[in-house]
């Protein structure tokens, strides 16, 4: 298998995900600072020209998430559940991407991306409406979180390696995970997981 990643927080998923299952992946980053997405050789995995994406034989696959789920049905690994719990990680994968990520990656474009690409300072109006919409939602996960340890009950899914996919630079990004105990206990509890702290490859 090839897994195509940079390090942004969608790369972080699939790259946490294959490392926490030990998946027996040949890594290939592709440097989008240098356009390598665009390259033809790459459209041909992927045509969005986004990472990250996974090839195994005849299967091409794009989207975080579903790479995090084959990789995780092809290790017989239950962090894809095949119970109950299935229906809660696809409820949680839809709420994030329209709403938790949504919000947190605008924080993270703002305050960090930007200023790396040198492509200006944060637009406040932007950063303001993104913090907003942030708490809106976040105040949603909290609650949830109080009752459970993880997004999908009690057991780590690949749910939560979607929902914190932005989070590990959240100081630095201005994400207002302290105003949330229990997202911050469940961010700390992630953190301690090998694969997700330290999760590209060396």
């Amino acid at each position: 298998m090839k897994l195509y990643y940079f390090e942004t927080p969608n790369g972080r998923k699939a790259c946490a995900v294959a490392k926490h299952l030990n998946s027996p992946v040949e890594w290939v980053r592709i440097n989008l600072a240098n356009a390598e997405q665009k390259a033809d050789s790459f459209l041909a995995v992927n045509p969005n020209g986004r990472i990250p994406a996974l090839v195994d034989g005849d299967v091409k696959l794009w989207e975080s998430q579903a790479i995090m789920c084959y990789l995780a049905r092809k290790a017989g690994s239950d962090i894809w559940p095949s119970d109950e719990r299935q229906v809660g990680v696809i409820t949680w994968f839809n709420w994030d991407t329209a709403h938790f990520s949504r919000y947190a990656g605008s924080l993270v474009w703002e305050n960090v991306i930007k200023g790396f690409f040198g492509l200006g300072d944060p637009d406040a109006a932007a950063v303001a409406q993104a913090t907003k919409s942030f708490n809106q939602f976040a105040r949603v996960l909290d609650a949830h979180l109080a009752t459970n340890k993880f997004a999908a009950g009690d057991k780590l899914t690949v749910a939560d390696f979607s929902l914190g996919a932005f989070l590990p630079n959240y100081e630095a990004a201005k994400i207002p995970v302290d105003d949330y105990p229990n997202i911050k206990r469940w961010h700390e509890d992630l953190m301690e997981i090998p694969a997700w702290k330290d999760p590209f490859p060396a």
